[in-house]
Order: structure tokens, then sequence, then C-alpha cells
């Protein structure tokens, strides 16, 4: 009894928190702090991310990529998670980056920032999704007798998004339920394959000096540059820890337990990720053989494990993928939700629309779908049009998302650097989660490997990735003269939105 009424309690403290930024309590505010980290966690995923770009690392940068490549991007991401975590504490609203842009600079600059974090967002649900689907269609084939193509790999693809769909329309309960229980499911395969890997390998594992093994590369790039470009594995696979942010108004004492899920949704991964890492790449007899595979990260488990182990541990990588997509759709659909009721999209009205029965952005949720499957779609189109193209869906798809969310992470904290300059945000500002004296520096070191990163995943092979990012900024030019400037009025603080107001929205969908 005396807990429920704690949790009441805080329900309306953060309830009267959210206020002060202008907006009402619309969605439901049911997670707590392991679900907050649970769902940044889940998309993040290194039994996605590491797993299903294992080949590309392996390819550019050998079995180096993962001793070095790996800890060297963790390391700095844990930077760029810090300065977001500490951005969260201090505006725990679900626009989160947008938001942050909003308030540090003007609207035009959260205008921007939401709509390239839309990108980004696009890119991300798409590439996991698209990995499950790669994952699911090459089990399924040879049990159902046809064979695997990009035709076939795309119908999975959309199966997945609408079974994505389907669960967060259906509340937010429900995902976060299955959020915890993905978290613990995600630790629990890397144990197992660990282990597995560890004491069952035929033939046993290779010398730990495999791992840092520099100099080799199966491209026809430099080393050098073979080994930035192979960066795009650990890269995209921390990517989406910014869901802790645009689940905040889903969240209970917000403001630190959303930055705790930010940060250490990284550390966790960064952990684990380097340990599946080490055990798999150690398996590998042959590693020309395993980068001459269709799929690497398959063949070297079936060449290590073999049977019917090995082929139950792919089913049960396959599952996390598909638990990490379904994360990704509920922050995607979040952010798309948060920037709507702000006006910020055509139709805003239809996107910001909350569904009665669920308490979801039942509207938001499907155009995330539709969205990410057309980004795809328009991939495989090229690919009917110039089938000799060499890059692959994935690696097109995963540098979109980086560098959309990337810069839109960085945005805010180049925006929260200029406002301290200006004297127009301070110490005073922080929320209670912050990192003192140390919040610049931090911040500096986070938006220079951010440029360094933008432009090492869109350079050949990944060059689509980069022109498809260009078109879509061109694309923002234009509706910034033709709708921004007409529609958008800025956050909802800015227009003077009364406790009245909020309140009677609250009452009107918990009476209905």
């Amino acid at each position: 009894m005396k807990r429920g009424f704690a949790r009441e309690k805080q329900r309306d403290e953060d309830r009267k928190d959210l206020h002060k930024f202008g907006y009402a309590q619309e969605l439901f505010r049911d997670m707590g702090g392991f679900s907050n980290f649970a769902i940044s966690f889940s998309i993040i995923s290194v039994l996605t991310g590491a797993v299903s770009l294992y080949g590309h690392g392996l390819t550019y940068g050998g079995t180096g990529m993962m001793g070095f490549g790996w800890p060297l991007v963790a390391l700095f991401v844990l930077l760029v998670a810090a300065a977001m975590a500490e951005l969260a504490s201090a505006i725990p609203t679900a626009g989160a980056l947008y938001h942050w842009a909003s308030l540090l600079g003007n609207k035009r600059w959260g205008w921007y920032t939401a709509w390239i974090n839309l990108i980004g967002q696009i890119g991300i649900v798409a590439g996991i999704d698209y990995s499950a689907a790669i994952f699911f269609d090459g089990l399924l084939s040879p049990v159902l007798g046809y064979r695997m193509t990009e035709t076939s790999t795309l119908i999975v693809f959309a199966l997945v998004l609408l079974s994505h769909g389907l669960f967060n329309h259906m509340g937010i309960r429900i995902v976060a339920r299955l959020n915890d229980f993905s978290a613990w499911y995600h630790i629990g395969v890397v144990l197992i394959l660990v282990f597995s890997l560890a004491f069952f390998t035929r033939g046993g594992l290779q010398p730990v000096e495999t791992l840092f093994r520099v100099g080799e590369t199966f491209s026809d790039k430099p080393y050098a540059l073979a080994f930035l470009i192979g960066l795009l594995q650990a890269q995209w696979t921390f990517t989406g820890y910014d869901a802790s942010a645009h689940t905040i108004e889903e969240t209970l004492h917000p403001r630190v337990r959303a930055p705790w899920g930010i940060f250490t949704s990284v550390a966790f991964s960064f952990v684990t990720g380097m340990i599946m890492l080490a055990f798999v790449t150690l398996a590998i007899k042959d590693v020309g053989a395993a980068v001459a595979a269709d799929n690497p990260f398959i063949y070297v488990i079936s060449q290590a494990l073999g049977g019917v182990f090995g082929h139950t541990l792919l089913w049960l990588i396959t599952l996390a993928m598909w638990f990490c997509g379904l994360s990704s759709v509920t922050s995607f659909s979040r952010m798309m939700f948060a920037f709507s009721r702000d006006r910020g999209m055509p139709r805003s009205d239809l996107w910001a629309r909350i569904s009665k029965k669920y308490r979801t952005p039942a509207h938001a949720i499907w155009l995330s779908v539709i969205l990410s499957f057309g980004l795809a779609l328009i991939d495989y189109v090229i690919k009917r049009i110039h089938p000799d193209t060499s890059y692959t869906t994935l690696t097109f798809l995963t540098g979109v998302s980086v560098v959309g969310l990337y810069v839109a992470y960085g945005i805010p904290m180049l925006l929260r650097l200029t406002a301290e300059a200006k004297g127009k945000f301070s110490q005073r500002h922080l929320g209670p989660w912050n990192l003192g004296k140390w919040g610049r520096p931090i911040s500096v070191i986070a938006l220079l490997w951010i440029a360094f990163i933008s432009i090492i995943m869109v350079i050949p092979p990944n060059q689509n990735a980069g022109y498809a990012l260009a078109g879509m900024m061109l694309l923002l030019l234009i509706m910034d003269f033709s709708y921004y400037r007409k529609h958008f009025r800025g956050p909802q603080a800015a227009l003077g939105t009364t406790e009245e107001e909020l309140r009677r929205r609250e009452a009107e969908l918990e009476g209905s």
C-alpha cells in the first residue's frame, strides 16, 4: 500500500514538473528505472549491431577490429552519452534532442534537430529490423524449402515491422514488460554464447593475440582507411540510446532515472559486447573463409559449434534482434509524437493523436513503421535498376542512421556550449544528474568524435548513404520555406499554455 502511495506521489510530482515545460501528462507514466535502461540497452543490442555487421568489421579491419575498434568507439560514445544524459536531466521531455536544441538555441535549431533525428530514427528502425529479417530469412529458408533472395528478405522485413507496430500500438505497459525481459534475455544469450564458445568450440579457441592483430584487411583499401571504415560495426551498435530520453514522460522520477538509463545502457553494452566479440573472434579457424561466407557470423557459429546447438543459438540471437526492433519503434514513435504536438510536421494533428484506449501515439507508431519500410524499399528499387551495386542494403541503412542520429545528438551539445559562452546556461540550469566542471570538456570531445565519424560513415563504399542524407537535407531546406515559416511555433512552453488547459487535457484522456 505504501509503495503504491509513494508511486502515485512521485507520478504527481513528475506531472507538475512536466507542466513547467508547457506539456500535459498525456502518455501513461509507469516505467521504472530498469525499464528506462532496458529500452536503450535493447536498442543498442550487441546481439544486433555487433552481430549483423560482424562481417563488415572483419572484412575491413580483420580480427583486430574486435580488439581495438570496439573499445575505441565505446569509450568515445560513453562521453557522448554522458553529455546527453546531463541535458536529459535538465530538460526532461519526450522531445529530448529537439526540445533541448529549441531551449538552448531557438526554435529553428529545434526544428532542424528534430528532422535530422527523424532521418536517423528511420534508418535505425529499418537497419535493426532488416538485420532481423536477414537472420529470420536465412534460418527459415532451408526449413521451408525456398531460396533466400533480397525479395524474400524484404517480405520478412515487412512482417517484422508489422509485428512491432502491433505490440507498440497496444500500450507502453506490454512494451515495457517486454523491454525488461529483453534486457535480461540479451544478457542471458550473451552468457550462453560465450560459455558455449569457451568450452565447446571445435578444435579450441585461437590465442588471445588474435584479437589484436593489426594490418589485416580483406578489402581493396589501405589498412588504416579500411580500419576506419570498419568502425561502422561498433558505431552503429552504439546508437539509439536516446530512447531513454524519448520515453522520459513515461518514466517515474525521470530527471535521475532517464540519464542513468542513457549512460548505463552504453556502459553495459560496451562490456557485454567486448566479451562476446572476443570469444566469437577467437573461435574463427579461417578468417578468409569467414569473410567469404554469405553471413560471416552464422558461418563462425556453425563451424565452431555446429549441429542443432549452433542452430538453436542463432535462433536465440535472431529473437534478440526482434526485441531490439520493438524498442526502436517505441523510441521513434515517441519522438515523432513529441515533435508533432508542437506542430513540427505536416498533419501534426494526426501524428500527435493519442489512442484513448491504449494511451499510445498510435498514428505516430504506424507512420514510423511505414517510413522505415519505405527507406528499405527505395534501396530495393535502386538495386533492381542498378544490379551491379557493390554496397549492401544493411550498410546503407546503418550509415544513414549513424550520421542522422549522431548529428542530432551533437546539435544540442554545441548549442549548450554556445549558451554557456553567452551566459544563458549555467550550473544552476542543470538537473540532479550532472557532470559538474567536466561537462564542458566532455561535450567538446564528444562533438569532435561526432564530426569525425559523420565523415567516416559516408565515404566509399558507403557513399550512397551520404547521397541519401544530402537528398534528405535538401528536402528539409525546401520544407523550411514551405512549411516551417508558416506553421511551426516552437515548444509548448513558448506558447503560454496555462495550467488549467493542461489539466483539462489530462482529464479528458483519463476519463475516456
